[in-house]
């Protein structure tokens, strides 16, 4: 079988080696396109520069996005106890006064002030009508008894609140209570609202404009719409003022992490990613920490906005993407910031380079006027039986992760004795959870773990119903493996889409799916909110979301070992075949009959308007290739461990924008290779 392979890969050689001599070398150095991902092994993959990138500015602007996405949570704290205000009353103390005209209804087997209703008497004439008394501390009180018969009405003059626990919140200064209790919700919604509209406007500022731009731009929205949260007197003003916030999240921390992708080497992409969940998760923590210490919403807002003014400094230092400068013709300017990064790298930047750009934007020109790309649309990917059932359960599989994740997440505070611990509890366990989940992906599959961790963690939720009420550290323990899985489910879904679009529809399917799975996160606090009068029924509800999610996961095809399709036919035959039984299958191996089905081409053949590049693939002296062992991916953990020396890297120019597979978690590419912005958190 073997022997096979290799005759095989010879006769390819051989071909090979025809079309090379059919052309002038100097002919072939010169048209050979320029890849910058070929150009960063010279210059340094993850040198001082990408680490100075990624630690100073890529991973802090995390920070924002946590804190903003989450903070309102503790702004619509609301007061255990609560009941209507009576100024004609006032004169009277707090006991004699909620005694006298709030009505008692029955609570969970006990008679308790009512929260919403009052009598609706006149009580200056009841007063006059009566004689006081005076008590044994001098002070005049009321012989006025409460009479059943005395008509109830609704709170008309707001409502007092027991400040003991929460004295600030939106829901006090707003009185967001009764028949408004809603409203706090109806403010996490639009928070979600803005997302999906703020990656597709801040993504076209990205695309036109330029990553820095688009940056500062998000970064003044951010803090404009939290200002105007700070300052707001009314409910419909602050959740305008969410709105705005909700636009710039999840764009301010994907566009400084866009930019550290394009400019860190291929296989330190996952680790660049892992550690960007780490931080955001991190951010989370610290927030838990902010809200404990400040428990006034308006402080709070101001808290977890005005350090982020001092990122206007990124202006000196954040660098334009080269790939983007590139792709706009702006040569001295890439120039600039590469040779920049060789020189703090202590690398030296090759003198031919300079020259095969040049040639680069001329032939890039010259295909613009030329050639015609080939179009492909939403439609493409529902043309077909195959590609179509794949894309649904990529976007249901999707739906479910998102929307239980966010959910799970705002949930938190709701569960245990303490809502700062539960909350801070709740992302204290995601973090082994990135870490199992890298693992697992890379050794058991994509499939197994997505739908495992999703079903699991699923059954976690519902398992709470079985539990008493009272059995709070029970629920709040089922709620945090649950949110464990859902997190590690939450990092596979991503490179798991991606792998699965073929790579001439992948930025158009990743983003139609991403969508999608949007709209869940503005329903999902309506089904949190339903905690109030249940506190389990929300848990149930993720609970049987997400064991969908992850049985319809079970049904896509494995890509691990596998070649991942490249154009849309190839992604109606990719796992075409599918049988029952390939559910049970839980550890892919390596395909020993196909070598190349562990490399992709980036480059599809026919150019997509979307994911395409104009750079054909060219496969070089592959005999010379095969004696040079593979280098596995490598993390600067890894290399810390097995020390400074490295790993030899293969020869770039014979496996020409020719990767392995790996999980690697890209966002989606244009057709000139840029990565634009995606609605995944």
């Amino acid at each position: 079988m073997t022997h096979q392979i290799v005759d095989s890969e010879d006769e390819y050689d051989e071909l090979s080696e025809l079309r090379q001599r059919s052309q002038p070398e100097a002919q072939q150095s010169v048209d050979e396109a320029f890849d910058l991902d070929d150009l960063l092994p010279v210059i340094g993959e993850f040198g001082k520069y990408q680490k100075l990138l990624v630690f100073g500015i890529c991973l802090p602007a995390c920070i924002p996005c946590g804190f903003c996405a989450f903070n309102q949570l503790f702004m619509a704290d609301t007061p255990d106890d609560y009941w209507c205000r009576v100024p004609d009353l006032f004169h009277m103390d707090l006991e004699q006064r909620k005694y006298l005209s709030i009505p008692k209804e029955l609570e969970n087997d006990e008679l308790v002030y009512s929260k919403c209703y009052t009598y609706g008497v006149n009580w200056t004439q009841l007063l006059e009508s009566v004689d006081n008394i005076v008590d044994s501390a001098g002070n005049d009180v009321t012989t006025l008894e409460p009479n059943s018969s005395w008509p109830l009405i609704k709170c008309s003059q707001g409502w007092e609140y027991n400040t003991t626990s929460v004295w600030s919140s939106i829901v006090i200064d707003f009185d967001l209570v009764c028949d408004q209790d809603i409203y706090p919700t109806i403010g996490l919604a639009a928070l979600n609202t803005g997302g999906p509209v703020g990656v597709y406007l801040f993504g076209l500022l990205n695309d036109r404009a330029g990553r820095r731009l688009s940056y500062f731009t998000c970064l003044a929205t951010l803090l404009a719409g939290s200002l105007i949260t700070s300052l707001s007197t009314d409910f419909w003003t602050w959740a305008g003022s969410r709105v705005v916030v909700g636009l710039t999240i999840p764009a301010v921390y994907q566009i400084p992490f866009i930019i550290s992708l394009e400019l860190v080497g291929e296989k330190y992409r996952s680790f660049v990613t892992v550690m960007t969940c780490t931080f955001y998760t991190s951010s989370i923590m610290l927030l838990s920490l902010v809200t404990y210490l400040e428990r006034d919403w308006v402080r709070l807002s101001y808290y977890t906005s005005i350090p982020f003014y001092f990122y206007f400094l990124y202006i000196f230092i954040m660098p334009e993407s080269p790939r983007w400068l590139l792709m706009r013709g702006r040569l001295e300017e890439a120039l600039k910031i590469l040779e920049r990064m060789a020189r703090v790298n202590g690398r030296q930047f090759p003198e031919a380079v300079h020259s095969k750009l040049e040639a680069q934007i001329k032939r890039d020109k010259l295909k613009k006027q030329k050639k015609k790309v080939a179009n492909v649309g939403l439609m493409d990917l529902c043309r077909t039986p195959n590609m179509r059932l794949k894309t649904i359960l990529i976007t249901l599989s999707w739906f479910a992760n998102e929307t239980v994740y966010l959910g799970l997440s705002y949930y938190g505070p709701s569960l245990g004795t303490n809502q700062y611990v539960s909350f801070f509890l709740s992302a204290v366990v995601e973090l082994p959870s990135y870490l199992c989940c890298w693992y697992f992906m890379d050794t058991w599959g994509r499939r197994w773990p997505l739908s495992l961790s999703m079903i699991l963690g699923g059954a976690a939720c519902i398992i709470t119903v079985m539990l008493p009420d009272d059995a709070i550290d029970e629920t709040l323990i089922l709620y945090l493996i649950s949110k464990a899985l859902l997190s590690a489910s939450f990092l596979i879904i991503y490179p798991f889409a991606g792998e699965l679009y073929p790579t001439q529809v992948r930025g158009i399917g990743i983003g139609a799916s991403s969508y999608i799975g949007g709209l869940g996160l503005i329903v999902i606090p309506f089904v949190t909110y339903l905690g109030k009068d249940n506190l389990k029924l929300p848990l149930v509800i993720m609970g049987f979301v997400s064991m969908l999610g992850g049985m319809t996961g079970l049904r896509l095809p494995e890509t691990l070992h596998h070649r991942l399709p490249q154009t849309i036919e190839e992604g109606e035959e990719f796992g075409k075949n599918w049988q029952f039984k390939d559910c049970f299958r839980c550890k892919p191996q390596p395909d020993a009959l196909s070598p190349p089905s562990s490399y992709e081409n980036l480059d599809v053949l026919g150019g997509s308007s979307n994911t395409a590049s104009e750079v054909e693939l060219e496969l070089r002296d592959s005999r010379r290739q095969r004696q040079q062992p593979h280098s596995d991916e490598s993390t600067p953990l890894e290399l810390g461990a097995s020390g400074s020396g490295g790993v030899g890297r293969p020869h770039r120019s014979s496996m020409k924008r020719l990767v392995r597979q790996m999980s690697v978690m890209d966002t989606q590419r244009t057709h000139d290779g840029t990565m634009q912005l995606t609605h995944w958190i």
